[in-house]
């Protein structure tokens, strides 16, 4: 426990509680918003690999499919 040792013999007051609970709620913040930045730049990489890929295999697809006409004159 990391009690300090003038808190250990006297009651808990409100004023102990709302500093505890103020606490952990900074605590929580920095965590959701850490966690927030990770989840929105993971996003972006995978949208940008999928636009990526699907220009790819756009592209590879047209080399496929278009036909060359030659035309010679006589």
């Amino acid at each position: 426990m990391n009690a300090e040792p003038h808190t250990l013999h006297r009651p808990i007051q409100r004023a102990d509680l709302e500093a505890k609970m103020r606490e952990l709620q900074g605590e929580a913040e920095e965590t959701y918003q850490s966690a927030t930045n990770t989840i929105v730049t993971v996003a972006a990489v995978a949208v940008v690999a999928v636009v990526a890929v699907a220009y790819l295999f756009g592209r590879r697809k047209g080399k496929k499919r278009t036909t060359l006409v030659e035309i010679h004159r006589l």
